[in-house]
């Protein structure tokens, strides 16, 4: 009896129980499971509606010790057995009735047109170019000179534009209105143009190379957090420098490792930096001829996974390292673009297996970095004037997209689209009466950037296809401009003055702008400066004689804009009536004359 009621307490505190009373029990473990199986079919019926259950009871869950019974299912009552194909009674379909006029061949019209739509659909899916997302547009004024850098962080919240003013600014989408103003202006490497401007993988930092031979970090804000060491421009072997020692072409942050970035110079490197270190480059990677003379880098980046660093140089060639290997190249492609001319811009497919490079000799071409020797396509004509025109491949990998320069006033510059597989020209955008230097095509938002020569930064979207980025800032209204409130005058607080000489208190600066506003004395107009010789009683502002003093005080008139022959015939009328000044002398010296002759 002990035995039974020690199995019973172990039962009791693995179900919850405190106790059973004086009297011992024994469960049936078979009936808890079953109540458990019918639970679930309840919760299940409520979740997902009769058809689970139906499809719970064609598995065979139901009471064991009533099998043949229905009256222990729990749930509503097992559908009737639906009609085979072909059978035309309507009255055993399962549902509410059917609509009248509704027939079944109509149904099977309706069938067909939505399986017409869902092979547009298809096609739709099929055809990259409707991907392209161009039927809207905002424009951004970032200045009047060339948008040569574009950054945006990798969820698509702000943009950044550097230019050839020198200039940085930040937009951020959700926070701007229909104004489309920056939020931040500022020059971070003084009187340098900006070369090239990325967010890091995380998007809480901003690599800026400029022209300068010091690469530096911002934070979301502008606010330096590196600034890159120059090196000793007297050390002839570069690797023994701490940094570069010439201009800038080109950054690239590392797709995998949040701190570590790669630069390109003019003085012949390509250098990684950790951004915790900023006393010294990380390694040093020097491109060499087919001499074995240096050249120079003027474009850079890693491959997708980060493990490859590749540099287009000035000798045409493109020059790949192994990121742990910085001694000899691992791909290596002499004749890929014409030497002396500058390759703009190299960048990976997202797969991986395709390099595209935009050279300065008109060219885009796609490559096969394990089959180095030709490129897979080319695509010629494409005027390049700047050397940072770059390319971008779609976020699905179908689609190439470039951007073409033009002379001032010679006509517009075009984003040009290219079909990654056959290289055919699909589809292109007239941006602006300028070049267009930088676009960005952005994954997640599935929006275009452009940078242009004339200082705009063009934004491409499409309502449907687009997600976020401009769609936020377009709907907004523009906040109304606000009168910069200032104190009209100082107000001293003395509340045991005597009321006589008590001040009156004021009661707001926008009542008093107000105020001020109706009284003629304080919001006259100032007068316009004085340009040339003065009138009116005023003087240039170089009148600082008393000659110029006396001329104002007696509101002097110097200028005389009527015909000179008019302005003496007006006075020949009077003159006739009354000949006072001219004919009394004239006839005393006639009278004279008659006098000595007579004489």
């Amino acid at each position: 009896h002990s035995e039974t009621l020690t199995k019973d307490g172990d039962i009791a505190a693995i179900m919850g129980f405190s106790g059973f009373g004086k009297k011992a029990r024994t469960f049936d473990l078979d009936a808890i499971f079953e109540q458990t199986r019918r639970t679930a079919i309840e919760r299940s019926q409520k979740a997902l509606g009769w058809w689970s259950v139906f499809s719970l009871r064609q598995q065979g869950i139901s009471s064991d010790s009533d099998s043949d019974s229905d009256s222990d299912l729990v749930g509503p009552p097992v559908p009737p057995q639906l009609p085979a194909e072909g059978d035309e009674d309507d009255d055993d379909l399962v549902g509410p009735p059917l609509p009248p006029g509704y027939s079944g061949r109509m149904a099977e019209e309706e069938e067909e047109d939505d399986e017409e739509e869902d092979g547009m659909q298809d096609e739709d899916d099929d055809n990259p170019v409707r991907k392209i997302p161009d039927t809207h547009e905002i424009t951004l004024q970032h200045g009047t000179k060339t948008v040569s850098a574009l950054g945006l962080d990798p969820s698509g919240a702000r943009l950044v534009t550097g230019g050839y003013d020198y200039d940085v600014k930040f937009w951020d989408f959700a926070g701007m209105d229909a104004s489309l103003q920056a939020f931040r202006s500022l020059q971070p490497c003084e009187c340098h143009q900006i070369k090239s401007l990325q967010y890091s993988i995380t998007g809480d930092v901003i690599l800026v190379v400029a022209g300068n031979a010091q690469a530096k970090v911002l934070d979301r804000d502008g606010f330096q957090v590196l600034e890159c060491v120059k090196g000793d421009q007297y050390i002839v072997d570069m690797a023994n420098t701490k940094g570069h020692t010439a201009m800038l072409n080109c950054g690239y942050w590392h797709p995998k490792i949040k701190e570590e970035f790669l630069t390109c110079s003019n003085d012949g490197t390509v250098r990684t930096w950790d951004l915790n270190s900023e006393k010294k480059h990380k390694a040093v990677f020097k491109p060499r001829s087919q001499q074995g003379k240096r050249v120079t880098p003027t474009c850079c980046t890693y491959s997708r996974d980060g493990k490859l660093i590749a540099a287009g140089c000035q000798d045409g060639t493109i020059q790949i390292w192994d990121r742990n290997l910085s001694v000899h190249t691992k791909f290596h492609c002499r004749q890929a673009h014409v030497p002396g001319t500058d390759t703009s811009c190299i960048t990976f497919s997202y797969d991986g297996t395709t390099l595209a490079s935009r050279g300065g000799d008109d060219t885009l071409k796609t490559w096969d970095i394990r089959n180095f020797k030709k490129p897979l396509n080319v695509a010629s004509g494409l005027t390049n004037f700047f050397p940072m025109t770059d390319c971008s491949f779609s976020p699905d990998d179908q689609l190439l997209v470039t951007g073409t320069s033009v002379k001032k006033d010679e006509g517009n510059g075009k984003l040009v689209f290219f079909n990654r597989t056959s290289f055919q020209k699909v589809y292109e955008i007239e941006v602006a009466n300028a070049s267009a230097v930088r676009c960005l095509w952005h994954p997640k938002l599935n929006q275009i950037m452009v940078g242009t020569s004339n200082g705009l930064a063009k934004v491409y979207y499409d309502p449907v296809k687009s997600q976020r980025g401009a769609k936020l800032c377009v709907v907004k209204s523009k906040r109304k401009e606000k009168q910069a409130e200032t104190l009209t005058q100082d107000y001293i607080i003395t509340p045991h003055a005597l009321p006589m000489f008590r001040e009156a208190r004021q009661r707001s600066t926008r009542k008093q702008l107000e105020k001020d506003r109706l009284d003629p004395v304080k919001s006259h107009k100032p007068e316009p400066p004085v340009s040339g010789p003065g009138r009116g009683g005023r003087v240039a502002a170089h009148g600082g004689t008393l000659s110029s003093f006396i001329v104002k005080n007696i509101a002097l008139d110097k200028t005389d804009d009527s015909n000179p022959r008019e302005a003496i015939l007006r006075h020949a009328k009077e003159a006739s009536e009354d000949p006072y000044w001219i004919a009394p002398a004239y006839a005393k010296y006639d009278g004279m004359r008659t006098h000595s002759c007579t004489h």
